[in-house]
């Protein structure tokens, strides 16, 4: 299922989800210990190991009915809040080293950073079996009401670990008949080695997860926006035709020779289960649509968006984020043991992937109150993954992506100027005529 999936891939180096925040003064120990232990008291699922048992080759959650077991880790250095956030990616407690032992370990860890300049970093790295980027969104508002002491917040509580996406998908929902489910895992094998690629920089595996974020201004986001809502359109489609367009043009090629791009759209599916869910179930309850485009030189944005977002629309409409995830759930764990699979054993499966809903945040009282300057949520893709992971958030009416990528796979200046070429795109793209 998902969880095994992610359960295998996270050893590897995809998957170690991180939410960090940035402070102006150091968080009181004692009161953030007992935040996290509400935290962990209101969803168990945080406060469990993850059992790894090679015998049975199987993977469980274990519950200890307390949290008294959580500690947090402090450490004291003078990277950069960024650098800090690559440093707990590339730090995977999740790697075990005798693969023929049982092992369990922690779900969750925290660990607060004393930064340069008087500033002070709090990350929690999660495994994304554990938690997905919605959970992390809930997470990281109650997180901050609890640090902020806002004793009238609505308090979320979990009575248990919730149950696997498989186990809440409705009836008849996932059915697909059996050659279709065949022709279609040929299809995205066979397809993985035709769809083009940013340049790989090195070949083989690659070995950590660097992050570069694009920021754009007040009223180039608005305008930005208001071109979405005139063409009936979401940003992130916006944000996968601009990367296309940007990782064609890296190529400097003809602009009558087509290139196949592939798109990961990740949706959250807790509205579409059954039962229902919200996004304080903590879990992993997303979904993926694979989806190919082929594009010529000079095409235009919104255009490329449209076309899109119609083909992820049609998709949706006959339940792929459902019949199609045992498919790609097989093919991850494939790849995890198979990197020739890809093209170079790079792990590649994608040229970017995104979520179908953009997180919004806006500054509050309580932020300032804590002295919290900043927060950044993303995930590790040096295992199975794109070359370019986005987490896209609007933040004070801003747009603040979070792009991780593989490396030495891509290298930061080739990803800054890749992310540099779509902030571009999409700020001329939205420019008053």
């Amino acid at each position: 299922g998902t969880e095994y999936s992610w359960c295998k891939a996270v050893p590897g180096g995809t998957g170690i989800s991180i939410l960090a925040f940035l402070f102006s003064k150091q968080p009181d120990p004692s009161h953030l210990l007992s935040s996290i232990h509400n935290l962990q008291n209101n969803h168990p699922i945080l406060r469990s190991k993850l059992r790894s048992d090679p015998a049975s080759n199987a993977y469980s959650f274990i519950t200890p009915a307390t949290c008294d077991h959580t500690q947090i880790n402090t450490y004291d250095h003078t990277l950069s809040f960024e650098l800090t956030i690559e440093h707990e990616m590339n730090t995977n407690p999740w790697t075990w080293l005798n693969k023929h032992e049982v092992h369990e370990t922690d779900v969750m860890f925290v660990s607060v950073y004393k930064l340069k300049d008087d500033k002070w970093a709090l990350v929690l790295k999660l495994h994304t079996a554990a938690c997905d980027r919605a959970a992390a969104a809930f997470l990281f508002r109650e997180l901050v009401g609890l640090m902020g002491g806002d004793v009238d917040k609505e308090v979320v509580k979990e009575d248990r670990v919730g149950l696997a996406i498989e186990d809440c998908v409705p009836a008849g929902k996932a059915n697909k008949p059996f050659w279709a489910r065949g022709a279609d895992m040929i299809g995205y094998s066979v397809n993985s080695f035709r769809f083009s690629n940013l340049e790989f920089k090195e070949n083989g595996l690659p070995v950590s997860t660097q992050l570069v974020r694009m920021k754009i201004g007040v009223e180039d986001t608005e305008r930005i926006l208001s071109g979405c809502k005139s063409k009936e359109i979401k940003l992130y489609v916006l944000l996968a035709a601009a990367g296309i367009i940007a990782a064609r043009a890296s190529k400097n090629l003809p602009n009558e020779k087509s290139e196949k791009y592939s798109l990961t759209t990740l949706m959250d599916c807790r509205s579409l289960l059954e039962p229902p869910l919200s996004d304080h179930h903590i879990g992993f309850y997303h979904s993926a649509i694979l989806n190919n485009h082929d594009v010529k030189g000079g095409e235009d944005i919104w255009d490329l968006a449209q076309r899109i977002y119609a083909s992820l629309t049609t998709a949706k409409n006959s339940d792929k984020h459902f019949t199609d995830m045992a498919d790609l759930n097989l093919l991850m764990c494939k790849v995890v043991d198979n990197p020739g699979l890809t093209p170079s054993s790079s792990l590649r499966t994608s040229l970017i992937s995104l979520f179908d809903e953009t997180l919004i945040e806006n500054t509050n009282q309580c932020h300032k109150d804590i002295g919290l300057l900043d927060y950044v949520g993303c995930a590790s893709v040096h295992g199975a993954s794109p070359s370019l992971a986005i987490f896209d958030t609007i933040r004070d009416g801003e747009i603040d992506c979070a792009c991780v990528y593989p490396s030495p796979t891509h290298s930061r200046e080739q990803i800054q100027a890749f992310v540099g070429h779509m902030k571009e795109i999409l700020i001329t793209s939205s420019a008053p005529q």
